[in-house]
């Protein structure tokens, strides 16, 4: 398994870790397998979407936003139970397959970090696996 830490900014923040998930696939040499990438955290999330286009992951924070999460009532004393709700809905890991010592990731697609309550600084672990 492999570890690396992803420091956050603001308190919703999406950043591209693909180059990072890469480096650990090609540095493992497995041919064929799958790909687990995994935070640990209860207000952050792991996703796969387009990475070509900036204004995607600013319409993904901005639908996220337009659920209004924070005008709702909650119990948890901390105040951050919409992160913990984004976390949710989000996920916290993703599984790509290896083939050829590269991830099958689709031609636009990019692996996020999604920051929900920071900043702070995250760590993401990567299991990979071989068949």
């Amino acid at each position: 398994m492999n570890t690396f830490s992803v420091k956050t900014a603001s308190k919703n923040q999406m950043k591209d870790i693909t180059s990072e998930v890469i480096r650990i696939v090609k540095e493992s040499g497995v041919n064929s397998g799958i790909c687990v990438i995994y935070t640990p955290h209860t207000t952050a999330a792991i996703t796969i979407n387009e990475n070509a286009d900036p204004d995607v992951v600013t319409d993904m924070l901005t639908g996220f936003d337009s659920f209004h999460f924070e005008k709702l009532h909650f119990y948890h004393s901390e105040g951050n139970s919409p992160s913990h709700l984004k976390s949710s809905i989000v996920g916290c890991s993703e599984t790509v397959i290896i083939e050829e010592n590269s991830l099958l990731l689709g031609t636009w697609q990019g692996i996020y970090f999604c920051e929900f309550d920071g900043p702070r600084n995250r760590k993401v672990h990567v299991k990979i696996i071989s068949e």
